[in-house]
């Protein structure tokens, strides 16, 4: 990517999953970079990994953004920051089931309180990390831009459903230039195996939990339901690797810089184009590792949703982005993160 930018750009949850391979990408193009984080699912060495790929260390906050004042001050510390990418929200959708107070107290309070700030420090460009999940489950497939969003199937669906609706309220009211970015499953990790998906206690998404289970961690995988309306009964996903979505960001973010958005408020779906089952996903993982993973269909889980992928191309041709990696590199990835994550693990023991 072109080394022309030297915006300073906020990236909120930037330790985490894709926060922290957009942080990668970000440096790599040119960006200066600072992270927030509250690290309740992330570890501070990620910031080192980080350095690590792109050759720079990224300035490192550790704050809970769903506190107004150290939100404002955070600001204060960096008053030339011209952007914010804004990842930092609890994801599970299973755990959102069950404490949704907590998904709405953190992922909607963070949200406005970021905004407050950005307005009184007059930063105008947010990058806003939204999901699939506010389709619910789509009545045509695949799910275009205009899809329109149903009531969500999980409180932390709905937060994404407020979230824009909100960030939309801000953009007609102010002078907010804002991108939504609804991605679909990001899996994968990086090639240099520093960083990837790095759950705290039991994963709640289906490659780490696959990764885990063939390395010895997990006794069994869980497929939930295999009685969907799908060819061999298992949900059916849009998975997109997290370097590919990495990615998009940056474009995203340099569409704004260049004053090239249509409108200040606008959406893009980030996926494949392509809908892949459990299953399908379980038989990649088997022929790209070579190991036998030991699995039990059980009974649905709440909340989930039976299939969804995503019409790619508006975000092609608009943002001149497009997914480039095929699910079996996906997997591969992942196994090569779980296997160099507990290399270190045993190192650091012996």
């Amino acid at each position: 990517m072109q080394k022309n930018f030297a915006m300073k750009v906020l990236v909120t949850g930037g330790t985490g999953y894709i926060g922290s391979h957009t942080a990668v990408e970000l440096q790599n193009a040119g960006f200066e970079v600072v992270i927030a984080d509250n690290l309740v699912n992330s570890e501070p060495q990620v910031i080192d990994s980080i350095g690590e790929i792109s050759g720079k260390t990224p300035v490192f906050v550790e704050a809970d953004l769903s506190d107004p004042g150290k939100t404002e001050v955070l600001f204060e510390k960096h008053p030339d920051i011209a952007a914010v990418i804004h990842f930092a929200a609890l994801k599970a959708v299973g755990d959102s089931v069950a404490r949704p107070l907590e998904y709405y107290r953190n992922n909607i309070f963070s949200l406005v309180n970021l905004l407050n700030s950005m307005k009184k420090f007059g930063v105008e460009h947010f990058v806003f990390s939204s999901s699939c999940t506010v389709y619910g489950q789509p009545d045509k497939l695949p799910v275009k831009e205009e899809t329109p969003r149903k009531d969500a199937e999980s409180p932390y669906g709905n937060t994404k459903k407020i979230a824009e609706d909100i960030l939309s309220n801000e953009v007609e009211a102010t002078g907010l230039k804002c991108i939504a970015l609804r991605y679909f499953n990001p899996i994968g990790a990086h090639p240099t195996t520093l960083i990837g998906e790095l759950p705290l206690g039991v994963p709640d998404n289906l490659v780490p939990y696959i990764t885990q289970t063939a390395i010895g961690i997990r006794d069994q995988l869980k497929v939930f339901g295999n009685n969907y309306n799908t060819p061999d009964g298992t949900p059916i996903r849009d998975y997109i690797h997290v370097v590919d979505l990495a990615q998009a960001h940056v474009v995203a973010l340099q569409r704004m810089a260049e004053n090239k958005q249509r409108s200040p408020w606008e959406i893009f779906n980030l996926g494949t184009g392509n809908g892949f089952s459990v299953l399908e996903v379980i038989k990649s993982f088997e022929k790209v590792s070579g190991t036998k993973l030991n699995y039990e269909i059980v009974d649905r889980r709440p909340g989930d949703i039976e299939k969804v992928w995503a019409d790619t191309e508006y975000a092609n041709s608009e943002l001149g982005w497009k997914a480039a990696r095929s699910l079996d590199e996906m997997m591969l990835s992942a196994w090569n993160w779980e296997q160099a994550l507990q290399k270190e693990k045993r190192n650091n023991r012996s």
